[in-house]
């Protein structure tokens, strides 16, 4: 049986190195820093930090804020965070050049933020996320690279 990386509680967790897509690089190698795990965030805070990653071309670390909030979030909103963390990771797909994987997340991602479409929880812009993600999932279907453009969490900036 081979040591496994294992944080300060115990937990098991991938100590290796990643790129800024979250790819993981050679045990050594320099990566770039992790997101924190388990960090219970304002729901504002979240999106703050999401966007800021997001705007850093970084959505695999946007999607880890994501999945805190999903995580540590019960009832309906649960789902907001998760279908979030979808677009995040569909994201992070269309940067690595996996259309298929991209398409279907970001599709799945805008299905489950449908029932938050009129309320717009914390201000989500959810109908503008689900334009750009249903854009964003018909270009990745018809394009091998694609420069994938963050979405605005809030909306447009004027």
């Amino acid at each position: 049986m081979t040591d496994r990386d294992r944080d300060e509680a115990g937990r098991a967790r991938n100590a290796r190195p990643r790129d800024g897509l979250g790819r993981p690089l050679p045990y050594g190698a320099d990566g770039v820093e992790r997101q924190p795990e388990g960090i219970e965030r304002a729901p504002e805070d979240t999106i703050t930090e999401a966007q800021r990653l997001l705007d850093a071309g970084r959505p695999f670390h946007a999607h880890e804020v994501f999945e805190d909030a999903w995580k540590a979030t019960d009832g309906a909103e649960r789902e907001l965070w998760r279908g979030l963390a979808q677009l995040a990771v569909g994201l992070t797909h269309a940067a690595r050049g996996n259309g298929n994987g991209a398409a279907s997340l970001l599709e799945r991602g805008a299905d489950n933020i449908e029932p938050f479409r009129e309320a717009r929880p914390h201000g989500i812009d959810v109908p503008g996320l689900q334009t750009w993600a249903r854009a964003m999932a018909e270009e990745v279907k018809v394009r091998i690279r694609v420069e994938p453009v963050p979405p605005r969490l809030l909306g447009q900036v004027l």
